[in-house]
């Protein structure tokens, strides 16, 4: 893993990353946001922000009073509807008149196994789903967004979240919570989907960038290293599913308790939650099988 780094900018202030990019950092510090969510400010002139970040006056106001008196916001982009990223994107779209653009709204990207899932009752974890979200503009993949000097080709990531998208100024890339430095993404079905993401991280390491802008946290000066870290580690702990279940079967809930022994007793439903995640990415390779119906609760063993 990436080690800890230096990164605590004040929030509400706009700090320049390069000519044309700015950042500000909202305030809303926690387990799951680091530091905050990074808003981005792009252009010279016409101005893409993206992910506005969660409901705050104090975030909006700043984001606003960032403008120089040349500058207008005419592009809010949301890589996707976390409620720490996009719901502040009404307020300030009525602010400035500009269109709101993603994906789509909070199911859209979702796979079918996890459409399954959550058509059967399994609720969502990690930083929660702004439901409410809706995009005035939906963008696909491989579509580019185009503004006043600047373009940003479209890349969808679904496994953070199915409607998750990475965004490629040239060679930077702003890759929000598919990519981070200081911990690695969240998969939490049925809104995270593990297949999804490591094929995402596999697209993105076919090619070269200079830079990564995550959603939270410093940016990433060795995006290569950065992926092959993350798809090691998700392998890492595919390897201790497997093995674990080599000794017996056992539901999520009791593979997270061999593999993760000295995790608190608070954290592991967070653990089943992954091992779950993991689960399901297995089943579809047909390296397990699952007695009764595809859940938490099912019991897994190793294919013979």
């Amino acid at each position: 893993m990436q080690a800890p780094d230096d990164f605590n900018p004040r929030p509400g202030i706009a700090v320049e990353m390069q000519p044309g990019l700015r950042r500000i950092l909202a305030p809303n510090p926690s387990p799951m946001t680091y530091r905050g969510t990074n808003t981005y400010l792009l252009g010279t002139y016409d101005i893409a922000v993206i992910d506005p970040g969660p409901l705050s006056d104090a975030h909006l106001s700043a984001i606003l009073e960032a403008l120089q008196p040349n500058q207008r916001i005419s592009h809010i982009i949301v890589t996707h509807s976390h409620l720490d990223h996009s719901p502040l994107a009404a307020s300030l779209a009525a602010r400035v008149g500009a269109p709101i653009i993603a994906f789509g709204g909070p199911e859209a990207g979702r796979s079918a196994v996890m459409t399954h899932l959550a058509a059967h009752g399994l609720a969502g974890g990690g930083e929660g789903i702004d439901t409410r979200f809706r995009p005035d503009v939906e963008i696909g993949d491989g579509e580019v967004i185009r503004g006043d000097g600047w373009d940003l080709e479209v890349i969808h990531t679904p496994g953070h979240l199915g409607n998750h998208i990475a965004l490629a100024w040239g060679d930077v890339c702003f890759t929000a919570d598919h990519v981070m430095g200081w911990a690695s993404s969240l998969v939490s079905p049925p809104d995270g989907d593990l297949t999804d993401f490591m094929a995402a991280c596999h697209r993105l390491r076919a090619r070269d960038w200079s830079v990564f802008h995550a959603g939270h946290g410093a940016p990433i000066t060795d995006p290569a290293g950065r992926l092959d870290w993350l798809i090691q580690h998700r392998l890492g702990r595919e390897a201790q599913i497997l093995s674990a279940l080599e000794d017996a079967p056992g539901t999520a809930r009791q593979l997270a308790e061999r593999i993760y022994t000295d995790t608190p007793p608070a954290l592991l439903p967070a653990a089943e939650r992954n091992v779950f995640a993991h689960l399901v990415d297995l089943e579809g390779k047909s390296q397990v099988s699952f007695t009764g119906r595809l859940s938490a609760k099912a019991v897994f063993s190793r294919s013979s």
